[in-house]
């Protein structure tokens, strides 16, 4: 009798702790699945769907156009404002890298090409007077490079709407490619809020096997 008591006992602690176990299993899975659900919810369904009169539809997709917009906002007014770039492009750094290109153009155009126009030129025109040419053409390009570059940049920003262009972009991406761009890009914190749902899920379980063997 003894003996088939302590069989039962042993089944029954077997038993207990199986149940313990599979709590726990069906706690990490159920952490882990909702996790992926929701993230796959941020994608899909791609179309919207009826399901008892509510319209149901991924995140993304269905604001795809406010993200473009908002995207345009910031792209325009705070990575590449006009402003920035005309400051950047009329730097007098800039000037300092175009200027020996510059040079060796007049270069081309005092010692070639104005002889070949003006071939009497050339027997008036020697070493030190093409050299002074070349100095006022410098020195008066230096003081009109600005200028000309903010006219430009003002009259670029007047015919180029950057807002636009970027909203159009990404409002018309297929539902497929944006997903693939976001995905690509936070893959990893996707799988980690995956494992991190997992371990939430686990840790639920233990806390439903404590208490329940601390209540029996």
């Amino acid at each position: 009798m003894n003996q088939l008591d302590n069989i039962v006992s042993l089944h029954t602690s077997f038993m207990h702790w199986y149940n313990y176990l599979v709590t726990i299993l069906l706690s990490t899975f159920t952490g882990w699945i909702t996790t992926w659900i929701a993230i796959k919810m941020l994608f899909h369904p791609r179309y919207p769907i009826n399901i008892f009169g509510y319209q149901l539809q991924g995140i993304f997709p269905k604001n795809q156009r406010k993200i473009a917009e908002k995207l345009g906002q910031v792209v325009s007014t705070e990575l590449l404002s006009f402003s920035e770039i005309g400051q950047k492009i009329t730097s007098t750094d800039n000037l300092d890298k175009l200027k020996p290109e510059i040079e060796k153009h007049i270069d081309a155009f005092l010692n070639h090409k104005l002889r070949e126009v003006f071939p009497i030129l050339s027997k008036f025109i020697g070493v030190k007077t093409t050299n002074q040419l070349k100095a006022a053409f410098m020195t008066e390009l230096e003081s009109m490079f600005p200028t000309l570059m903010h006219t430009y940049m003002h009259q670029l920003q007047s015919e180029i709407n950057l807002e636009k262009i970027v909203v159009d972009k990404v409002a018309g991406f297929s539902s497929e490619k944006l997903e693939d761009i976001l995905i690509s890009i936070t893959k990893k914190e996707f799988q980690f809020l995956e494992v991190v749902g997992g371990i939430f899920g686990m840790f639920i379980g233990i806390v439903q096997v404590v208490f329940n063997i601390l209540t029996h």
